[in-house]
């Protein structure tokens, strides 16, 4: 039997009404030993084994950062990081990169946007030293809705796998072209080892379809996004997206997903990123109670009350943190 990953998509939400300070982080956030200040990630470790890392996407990772989360963590914690947008989502970066440098539209910024073997090596150096502490999870290559199966795209994302060789790289989908064609989705993605990610979210007219099986035998990848449909596509903050709580019954069906997934595959990867007042926290402590896993650390008075579904299962905080 392989072994279940289960954490959370990002572990800094500072801001916001949907914010975790005071409500997973303590109020009181007194210096650790050794430290100037309160640490989120060595505070977040004491709970889950693994996270996802979403901050790779914004910009490309630097391995002097990479290293601090390596020795703030403990052994055999795992990290997944996703790509940066400029492997995957070649508007968005010409969007940033104009708010950078207004004006600059045009075949430079068109050059600019196009993925070079530097960018490749910049990602690589970034994450060295997470791969050199056994603590590199899988590399997340999320793809926009837009990203349409044809045979550009198709020999787009061939490349993109090769270049990142050597790593286990989950590759997410959402058009619905990719799994019309699932066969030769599956067959690309088998030939060089890549998970297809499997993804729980509010649906569109053309929105992939998903069986939620593993496509190959050394790890397995699932993403649940929250299912509040009414404040996906509009909505006055992003956070609010994400301002969906899975139900007990809900969270059963991912439960016993992990777990069949787990017969199968040597790891399996759950991260859930409805980060809407930590309620991402709460929903993957309670996958990791039906999967039968140890909830570890302490949950604040203010988190158990907001979230019953983990009294009596979550350990309430006997000491001043």
């Amino acid at each position: 039997m392989g072994e279940v990953r289960v954490g959370t998509s990002g572990w800094n939400y500072p801001s916001g009404k949907g914010t975790w300070n005071g409500l997973f982080y303590p109020k009181t956030r007194s210096k650790r030993a050794g430290t100037d200040r309160f640490d989120e990630l060595r505070f977040y470790a004491e709970h889950f084994d693994t996270v996802e890392v979403n901050t790779t996407f914004y910009g490309q990772p630097r391995d002097e950062v990479t290293r601090g989360w390596a020795e703030r963590t403990p052994a055999g914690f795992d990290f997944s990081l996703k790509l940066y947008q400029k492997f995957t989502h070649p508007k968005m970066f010409r969007e940033a990169a104009l708010k950078t440098a207004p004006g600059a539209e045009g075949p430079l910024l068109d050059l600019l946007a196009q993925v070079t073997q530097s960018d490749i090596d910049d990602f690589r150096a970034g994450i060295e030293p997470l791969a050199s502490a056994g603590k590199l999870g899988a590399l997340l290559a999320q793809f926009p809705p837009s990203f349409k199966s044809d045979a550009a795209s198709l020999g787009y994302l061939n490349s993109l796998l090769e270049a990142f060789a050597g790593y286990d790289l989950a590759v997410e989908l959402r058009h619905k072209s990719w799994s019309d064609a699932f066969g030769e989705t599956l067959s690309l993605l088998k030939t060089h080892g890549a998970a297809f990610v499997q993804i729980d979210e509010p649906k569109f007219k053309l929105s992939i379809a998903q069986n939620q099986l593993p496509n190959i035998p050394t790890f397995y990848y699932m993403r649940l996004h929250g299912r509040n449909a009414a404040q996906w596509w509009k909505h006055d903050k992003t956070e609010d997206r994400y301002n969906y709580l899975y139900s007990a019954e809900e969270v059963t069906e991912f439960a016993e997903t992990a777990g069949a997934a787990r017969e199968i595959v040597k790891k399996a990867y759950l991260y859930t990123n409805n980060h809407f007042s930590a309620k991402s926290v709460a929903n993957a402590a309670m996958i990791k109670k039906q999967l039968g896993e140890p909830l570890e650390g302490e949950y604040s008075e203010e988190f158990i009350s907001r979230y019953p579904e983990l009294a009596g299962v979550a350990k309430p905080v006997s000491r001043l943190i």
